[in-house]
């Protein structure tokens, strides 16, 4: 029997080793130049598809420091890399993140739009307002934009960005030979956008591709973020800490979005996922256990605990003296919803710094993590309770997402929660979601 819904599933890969995960780059099996290595890319995206995954999803910022880790140190550019995978896989959706507050909306609808050709209708846009204060200095701004300004221009971007996407109708280039007609100049659509952020005349020079339009994601547990999400996006990345949490999540999303006069099938919720697959349940802990403190160091998980609060350097204050309340004011126009949540953790427990770093790397047991059948068993439980519409694996050890693709999605399979062949070419299609109107 099949489930009425489907499961979904993304591929995050993180190369050479993204946060809290500094030396995933010295397992012997993932190249130590992985992050711009286009070679390595393909093969993952190859075996993300021939397991009939949904999407992979390329993540990135533009800011680092000398304590990033190796992933943002030395990575490619998400729309390049992808543009090159398109060319290598025929159904696997290809999502990229692209900041609004450091792009134009017209050259990032330009860039997505020709992706989405390239890819025949598998293009997504993970839109970001970038958390990394220091963005802004690498874009002529001596200022990070605050919080309300970041939500204001993503709000008018995206609204530009939808506008010049149906910039041609169906129809407009006839490319007719006989006739010596190459475009039906009716059904080209200026845009003329005058707004508080964008003044945009349009219209864009390519036309929709088989899915219409890219598939819009996004990511953000603020107030803020979470009605942009519910109000604009298709696709939501998120944490789910526990069943419930996850629950809480997807109805407060799906309540939002009816709200904005939208459906619930409307938006798939896909929380990251670390998954570790063993012989046995206590295998599996024992190499979760493994892998937690063998991919980070205690003076690396130090380094990279500013992030979110500005790359405030924590390494400066005494590791045995109270955690450092007022760094939060670091964090304002960073990922201040985050930072708030550890802030308030070390005051409610009255933590050190150093208990405060204890805690973070204190491994925390994840759902997904036993043997394939427990995994299988686990995943059919948090969809069957609507925690999510499907997960973002995220891609550490290759052995390990070996053993999810071989073991734990041919039970899913055979349960009737996870398709057996694609449904579609294109990322709408394999989601379940429609094809905007060009009106």
């Amino acid at each position: 029997m099949t489930s009425k819904r489907q499961i979904k599933l993304g591929l995050v890969p993180m190369g050479a080793g993204g946060p809290s995960k500094h030396n995933t780059w010295l397992d012997p099996e993932i190249p130590a130049d992985a992050s711009v290595n286009i070679d390595w890319f393909i093969e993952i995206a190859k075996q993300a598809e021939a397991a009939k995954f949904d999407l992979i999803f390329i993540v990135d910022s533009q800011f680092i420091t000398p304590h990033s880790p190796p992933h943002y140190l030395n990575r490619l550019e998400p729309l390049t890399l992808l543009s090159a995978l398109a060319t290598h896989t025929k159904h696997l959706g290809l999502v990229g993140t692209l900041t609004t507050s450091y792009n134009e909306p017209y050259n990032v609808a330009r860039r997505l739009a020709s992706l989405d050709l390239i890819s025949h209708g598998r293009a997504g846009w993970n839109l970001v307002t970038s958390g990394d204060a220091g963005t802004a200095r690498n874009y002529n701004r001596e200022d990070h934009y605050d919080y309300d300004t970041r939500y204001g221009r993503a709000l008018e971007h995206v609204e530009v960005s939808k506008g010049l996407w149906k910039s041609y109708h169906d129809g407009a280039f006839p490319r007719d030979r006989s006739t010596g007609q190459f475009l039906d100049p009716s059904k080209l659509q200026p845009l003329n956008h005058k707004g508080q952020y964008f003044r945009v005349d349009g219209p864009l020079n390519i036309e929709r591709s088989a899915q219409g339009e890219p598939v819009l994601f996004q990511a953000g547990d603020s107030d803020q973020g979470r009605d942009f999400g519910a109000r604009v996006a298709e696709g939501i990345f998120t944490h789910a800490a526990s069943l419930e949490s996850g629950q809480a999540f997807y109805k407060d999303i799906k309540s939002r979005a009816a709200a904005y006069g939208r459906q619930p099938d409307e938006i798939v919720i896909l929380p990251g996922a670390e998954i570790v697959v063993g012989d046995t349940d206590a295998e599996a802990r024992d190499l979760e256990r493994h892998y937690h403190f063998a991919d980070q160091s205690f003076d690396q998980a130090l380094a990279e605990f500013g992030r979110s609060f500005g790359w405030h350097d924590f390494r400066q204050y005494d590791l045995d003296a109270p955690f450092p309340v007022g760094a939060l004011e670091y964090a304002r126009n960073s990922f201040f919803t985050r930072s708030k949540q550890l802030t308030e953790l070390a005051v409610a427990r009255g933590y050190t710094l150093r208990q405060m770093i204890e805690h973070i790397r204190e491994p925390h047991p994840g759902a997904f993590v036993g043997s394939a059948e427990t995994v299988a068993r686990e995943i059919i439980r948090w969809f069957d309770a609507e925690a999510f519409d499907g997960l973002n694996v995220r891609l550490g050890h290759p052995a390990n997402f070996r053993r999810f693709t071989d073991e734990v999605i041919p039970i899913l399979q055979a349960r009737g929660y996870f398709r057996t062949d694609y449904e579609a070419t294109t990322l709408r299609g394999n989601l379940g979601l429609r094809i905007p109107t060009n009106a």
